[in-house]
């Protein structure tokens, strides 16, 4: 039987959309009765229902008893099951060693009448990888800015290679916004650009308070999730290949240092910061289910535009906050673990790893280039029309006999449906 080994859910989502159109004969007329009956309703009159389906795809690593990639494999060898219906395999690539072999596409999409369409351009591409690294800048130390540029060089050396696509932004005042290109030049031009501009805890603590909290903390979050949100929108148009989304970033927290922010608080107001009313404190109870819903939103996207992320904080180990920073031990601590396990979700909602709290970033690096060398991508029309069905599980097995392990995405989910229009 073969094995397998399921990542964490989500693959890329795709849209469903049923559209109905009700074509009503017209009301019938008298008639004499040596007239000829009424002519029979046509094809054309009766009721026409369209569907709009996009081609669900997933990436997926198969490795044999010896744990080694599988490379032989055909489109017939896969079986591909959506909530347990066996769906029909109309895609296929294969991609080992970062080059793509025996692409098999899925057939044209039919025109409708009346619309005219250019020829579908080929293309010439064989990059098997495609790296998007992301500079989260606006969540990252100044201090540390040394440390940033050594673990970029390390990505420069042993993940991007020659061959691969790559673009890079950046989310503050790096002012790195790179297209994808293969031009390594323009990797190690981006080196020198790049600078830590996060908050200090001291900058958190003495700003004052918002509805929500700390405001810049959330400003500055939303840009970042906003920046990888449409950054993961435009790899919606790239297929049949791993879209690797390298995100470096310390990580978020939404509600950090409550206690130290809530004396500064006090004092500022010159009150008492032992007899505080409970009640008249401003709000940020709900910081965690903000962040979390917000965290969804970027992970769900990711899975629709088939991109696996990897986290990596630059910070490596992290010990105590800096001698300047009058942080209890306590709460920095737990500001460390917020923001890293934000990292946590990311990469694991979307198939990837975090790389937090750890000092050898080459490891890391030379295991994510591992995962995005060798790869299978499949794609499939669900045989599913119901648009409100929205979470659709996914199981993958091998036809042929032989002990495999199977590493891939186990379900996806569908986008939002289009708002009305107004009247």
């Amino acid at each position: 039987m073969p094995q397998k080994f399921v990542r964490r859910p989500l693959c890329q989502a795709v849209t469903v959309a049923a559209l109905v159109a009700w074509g009503a004969p017209s009301a019938p007329t008298l008639a004499a009765p040596q007239d000829k009956p009424a002519a029979p309703i046509t094809p054309q009159q009766r009721e026409v229902i369209r569907r709009s389906v996009d081609l669900v795809r997933t990436d997926v690593i198969v490795r044999n008893g010896d744990g080694q990639f599988e490379s032989n494999l055909k489109k017939e060898d896969f079986d591909v099951f959506e909530d347990g219906v066996k769906q029909e395999v109309v895609s296929f690539s294969l991609t080992h060693g970062g080059r793509v072999f025996n692409v098999a596409a899925p057939p044209p999409t039919p025109v409708q009448e009346g619309i005219l369409l250019p020829p579908q351009r080929p293309t010439n591409d064989a990059a098997g990888r495609i790296f998007i690294i992301f500079v989260d800048d606006l969540h990252l130390d100044f201090r540390n800015t040394g440390r940033i540029r050594e673990l970029f060089k390390k990505i420069s050396k042993e993940l991007v290679h020659e061959g691969d696509m790559f673009a890079i932004q950046s989310t503050g005042p790096s002012s790195l916004a790179i297209d994808l290109t293969y031009d390594r030049k323009r990797l190690d031009e981006a080196l020198n650009k790049i600078s830590g501009a996060g908050l200090k805890p001291s900058d958190i603590i003495e700003t004052p308070e918002g509805q929500q909290g700390p405001p810049e903390v959330r400003y500055r979050a939303h840009v970042a999730f906003s920046t990888a949100y449409d950054t993961l929108k435009n790899l919606e148009q790239v297929h049949d290949r791993r879209k690797a989304f390298i995100y470096v970033s310390n990580g978020y927290d939404f509600n950090p240092f409550p206690q130290a922010r809530e004396v500064a608080n006090a004092e500022r107001m010159g009150m008492n910061c032992n007899h505080v009313d409970p009640f008249t404190k401003q709000g940020n109870e709900f910081a965690e289910a903000d962040l979390a819903a917000e965290l969804a939103e970027l992970t769900r996207e990711a899975n629709r535009a088939n991109a696996t992320l990897y986290t990596i904080d630059p910070r490596g180990l992290v010990g105590g906050p800096d001698l300047d920073e009058k942080i209890d031990p306590v709460e920095w601590q737990n500001y460390i673990r917020e923001s890293q396990n934000s990292l946590r979700v990311i990469a694991e909602q979307t198939g990837g790893i975090a790389v937090v709290n750890q000092n050898d970033f080459d490891k890391a690096l030379k295991r994510i280039d591992s995962e995005t060398s060798d790869y299978y991508v499949l794609g499939y029309y669900s045989s599913n029309p119901d648009p409100m069905k929205r979470r659709r599980q996914i199981e993958i097995r091998i036809a042929r006999k032989g002990n495999y392990s199977l590493n891939y995405r186990t379900s996806y989910t569908l986008k939002p449906l289009p708002r009305p229009p107004k009247s």
